[in-house]
């Protein structure tokens, strides 16, 4: 049944999905061209990840996704140990614990999978309390239940993949029918808050939870220069990612000639800062062309979810919508100087393992959405 509903299968959503892939390879052969004496030793590593994480996928294709439910609690479960392992067991890069290694083998980023996990969980939690989400009190266990991991994130500490879950939080709770109001008003509440604090420990000292520098690396943005070392300190690789998309014009420098990203001024150009890298070498022109295919395949991705033949597939689908949507706005934002830089990859571009195999999973568990739905996306 499953084999012959393949053919139904969305198929601009997949060929968008492969066209971004592919503009991902291209440009990481160039963003990391410079960085060891291999020149496509990092695409060679990425394709490895393609290929895992596309057998993830066709593997979740076939799975009926309604299965999730049965097992939600224990893959909520798993997601808080896999969450805690971190902290007991992470590697520590960049002033934060992210990543486990077990017995040598390649490192992993435990949260990246635990954002799929919790949201096929959130999603079954959501679907038991529809039409019961009028008031601040009977939202209340969903923030706790969303806290929690959200929590954990923050103790590695990672504000970044933290506020993904936030993203996720107030998008499932509209679309299951949360009062919109009360949402709008947390999230104003919680903004001015966060700034608040932010002008308390700047000017008098207060403690938050987090160390000096990673402060000053969420604020810095606004004022690069203005780092206490000229440009040279915290605000550089704002700055040089500045300077490679402004030289980049409309049309672009051209690949594998990009001054910043081949001369290594622009720091993590394959990974953070991948998308200075497209601006640099491939102008406007190509920045944008970017945009439209993640455009493309989140305007599919919401078409599937009217399809689909149940509330919980609508909800998975627009959770996983806003983690992309988030890591999209978020990481383009940081690399033209708009948001603060917080570590979190371009999704389908950026060089890592766990990154790309968390995404295809989560774009195969649309698919499977799709081939199940209660009538065809055209």
């Amino acid at each position: 049944m499953i084999l012959k509903r393949l053919k139904y299968i969305d198929k601009p959503f997949l060929i968008t999905l492969f066209l971004i892939i592919g503009f991902g390879l291209v440009i990481l052969s160039s963003a990391s061209n410079s960085l060891a004496s291999d020149p496509y030793y990092y695409v060679k590593k990425q394709v490895i990840n393609i290929i895992i994480g596309m057998v993830m996928a066709g593997a979740v294709i076939f799975f009926d996704y309604t299965q999730f439910r049965r097992y939600s609690n224990f893959i909520y479960v798993i997601s808080l140990l896999l969450m805690i392992s971190v902290l007991i067991f992470g590697i520590e890069a960049k002033g934060s614990a992210r990543a486990i290694s077990i017995a040598g083998l390649p490192s992993i980023q435990p949260a990246e999978f635990a954002k799929i996990f919790i949201i096929v969980t959130f999603a079954d939690f959501l679907v038991k309390r529809k039409d019961q989400l009028n008031t601040l009190k009977q939202m209340l266990p969903c923030f706790a239940y969303m806290g929690l991991p959200v929590l954990l994130i923050l103790l590695q500490p990672d504000l970044g993949t933290s506020l993904v879950f936030v993203a996720i939080t107030i998008v499932m709770m509209y679309m299951v029918g949360a009062n919109p109001k009360i949402l709008i008003r947390l999230i104003l509440i919680g903004v001015a808050a966060l700034s608040i604090l932010l002008f308390l420990h700047i000017q008098f000292g207060m403690w938050l939870p987090l160390e000096d520098y990673q402060i000053k690396r969420l604020t810095v943005f606004v004022n690069p220069y203005g780092d206490g070392e000229g440009g040279r300190g915290l605000g550089w690789n704002t700055i040089q990612s500045l300077v490679a998309i402004g030289s980049g014009g409309l049309t672009g420098k051209g690949l594998y000639a990009g001054s910043q990203v081949q001369l290594n001024f622009l720091p993590e150009h394959h990974t953070d800062f991948i998308y200075a890298v497209i601006g640099e070498e491939l102008g406007f022109i190509g920045a944008s062309l970017l945009i439209l295919l993640y455009a493309i395949l989140l305007i599919r991705a919401i078409f599937i979810s009217f399809a689909a033949k149940d509330l919980y597939g609508v909800l998975i689908i627009m959770g996983i919508s806003a983690m992309w949507l988030f890591h999209i706005f978020e990481n383009i934002g940081m690399s033209i100087g708009l948001m603060p830089i917080t570590g979190i990859p371009l999704p389908f571009i950026s060089y890592g393992g766990s990154s790309m195999m968390a995404n295809m999973i989560a774009a195969g568990i649309v698919l499977s959405i799709n081939i199940r739905g209660k009538k065809l996306v055209f």
